[in-house]
């Protein structure tokens, strides 16, 4: 399965929100800093889906596109 996921990094909680079934936006505690937010999102989205997560493009963008499966 192929999702967009806008990801605003810096946030004071850290949740997904689903908003249809493409789309998600995530909140991160991490800064995009050293990728530190990436790594964040990969374990979040690992654990919410239970399925392996790689990001297929925008690694350093806040709009991503991810392949989860």
């Amino acid at each position: 399965m192929i999702v967009e996921v806008k990801v605003k990094p810096g946030s004071k909680k850290q949740d997904i929100n689903k908003i249809n079934d493409k789309e998600y936006s995530v909140n991160l505690k991490e800064r995009a800093e050293n990728n530190k937010a990436n790594i964040e999102l990969l374990k979040l989205l690992k654990k919410h889906f239970n399925a392996e997560v790689k990001i297929v493009k925008g690694a350093k963008n806040k709009n991503k596109v991810v392949r989860i499966g």
